[in-house]
């Protein structure tokens, strides 16, 4: 059986892609000497991430996390009807925030000032992964395409080479006929003498 080549990625990149080497991007060369090397891209891009994390950006992540969630949603409106029921119903005319609760709404502004930003770092923190995760499964696909060209480069190699063996073969049996052919006479009518068994 006949032996391939190793293939030489770079160039054959330049083709698959249709540009020159140099011009590849850091995505493309990673890719390709993942490729070369045989490595898989195991990766997570949410570890990295993790990883580089600081302590605000996880305690943002957190406070987005809670904020837009249900609990925080009951909780916030069990506050507001406890503080409403307090300052109308059970203080009356002692309440320390009478109608139309204007410490509530102090509260309120000065928690939506703070919650927005931090919510805004979150946010920022998930276009980031989000950014690079789309990177990460960009290089995986590339790698996956430019195995799948290495694969039906070596086969086509192999299929041209077997090809050429088997016409090497077909052209040696041909040559063979001919010899037998001018030995025992082209218009020969005699039985052809078969070698013993």
């Amino acid at each position: 059986m006949p032996r391939i080549p190793p293939l030489d990625y770079v160039k054959s990149a330049s083709r698959w892609f249709g540009r020159e080497a140099t011009t590849f991007g850091d995505i493309e060369r990673r890719a390709l000497e993942r490729a070369t090397r045989r490595e898989a891209l195991t990766e997570d891009p949410n570890r990295k991430l993790a990883e580089q994390a600081s302590f605000g950006d996880r305690l943002a992540d957190q406070v987005a996390s809670f904020g837009g969630s249900w609990p925080f949603i009951i909780l916030f409106g069990a506050f507001l009807l406890i503080w409403t029921v307090l300052n109308t119903e059970l203080l009356g005319k002692t309440a320390f925030d009478p109608y139309p609760y204007i410490f509530l709404n102090l509260i309120l502004s000065m928690l939506a000032a703070i919650q927005a930003p931090v919510i805004m770092m979150s946010q920022n923190r998930q276009s980031t992964k989000d950014r690079q995760m789309a990177e990460h499964d960009y290089e995986i696909n590339l790698k996956s395409e430019i195995e799948i060209m290495a694969l039906h480069e070596k086969l086509d190699t192999l299929r041209s080479e077997q090809l050429v063996e088997m016409l090497a073969k077909q052209q040696q049996q041909i040559t063979l006929l001919s010899e037998l052919l001018a030995r025992g006479g082209i218009g020969s009518t005699a039985a052809p003498v078969l070698p013993p068994p």
